[in-house]
């Protein structure tokens, strides 16, 4: 298939800038894919369309403060976005300016509180990056550091919180689990008491996950590898509610990825940590996840590739029409869809 396929036409006024509140009150579009029918709700209707013996799988990953902005060693701006964790001071990152930053090139934040030193070019023009400083790194990231908002997001975030999920724990991501970002402890509570499990995973996102597919081809497109992690007792949780005839039900495209990548060729999530590069394009047979709830994603973007494999590609093509239609706000402050 080509990267073509999975185009659609968005009006540059649909992208959401900031985001809803309360939370939960958030636009939903809900696709059930025995019949093909579509409904317009809100996410707090979320609850009427689980059923005791569900599971919802979250993804519990904590966005850090990975932008810093500072200045090279002849004064001239630059600008760092820290990646994945290489060791306790070692980051890999993305440059700004690149072509100044060569490798032994330094770098300083904060008047000096921070300073790193450009360690290797990667293959994929990022840089291993060392840091030193008084403390901990990510005593210096709270205090230095900025949220790495996506480039069509240009209104400034009043809250940071707001860029993270309620349930945000193990910090290492790049970018919010966005689907996550429309629970309330309240609304998780409700679903709590119905007799749903809330299961946690990890996977810690990079940005290999949203940039553009280059290749005309999707079979030419090499994803990023991310770390991902399901506990032992989630495999386990998992399991049982699979077995007793309740759906996993993902939140969001990153806890997919896990599972899959978890899970084996008998559909069983195996307890497991690593490093994930699965690509999940139209063709894909899901083994683990039953459900998903996710946000409205790029054109020709993986991510789209993904909802493609599992409601196909032109049906996929065909509710993402209708939401522009229906003036769904896209993207990562945007509203949400379940697919069903």
């Amino acid at each position: 298939m080509n990267t073509s396929d999975f185009l659609y036409e968005l009006p540059e006024s649909l992208i959401a800038q900031t985001p809803i509140e309360p939370r939960d009150h958030s636009r939903m579009l809900v696709y059930d894919r025995a019949t093909g029918q579509v409904q317009h709700k809100h996410f707090y209707d979320l609850p009427k369309y689980l059923r005791p013996g569900d599971a919802l799988v979250l993804n519990d990953t904590k966005v850090i403060p990975a932008r810093l902005i500072g200045q090279r060693e002849n004064g001239g701006a630059c600008e760092l976005l820290l990646l994945r964790q290489q060791g306790p001071k070692l980051w890999e990152t993305l440059a700004k300016p690149g072509k100044r930053l060569k490798q032994g090139a330094k770098v300083s934040f904060g008047d000096g509180q921070l300073s790193a030193t450009i360690e290797q070019i990667t293959k994929d023009g990022g840089r291993i990056v060392s840091f030193e400083c008084e403390g901990t790194l990510e005593a210096a990231l709270d205090q230095l550091g900025q949220m790495p908002l996506p480039p069509y997001i240009h209104e400034k975030l009043s809250d940071p919180s707001r860029y993270q999920t309620v349930y945000a724990r193990e910090p290492g991501s790049a970018a919010a689990p966005t689907a996550g970002l429309h629970f309330t402890p309240a609304l998780m509570e409700q679903i709590e008491q119905m007799g749903v499990q809330i299961i946690p995973v990890l996977l810690h996102v990079g940005l290999g996950t949203f940039r553009p597919v280059k290749a005309e081809q999707l079979e030419d497109h090499v994803m990023h590898s991310e770390y991902y992690s399901v506990p032992e007792s989630s495999a386990e949780q998992i399991n049982q509610v699979h077995a007793r005839g309740g759906r996993i039900i993902a939140i969001g495209t990153t806890s997919v990825r896990t599972l899959e990548s978890a899970a084996n060729d008998q559909g069983q999530v195996q307890p497991k940590s690593g490093d994930t590069s699965i690509f999940i394009k139209p063709g894909y047979h899901f083994k683990a996840v039953d459900a998903l709830i996710t946000n409205f994603h790029l054109p020709g973007s993986t991510l789209l590739m993904l909802i493609s494999a599992m409601i196909g590609r032109e049906q996929a093509l065909s509710v993402y029409e209708q939401a522009v239609r229906e003036e769904y706000r896209f993207f990562s402050f945007g509203d949400a869809m379940l697919i069903l």
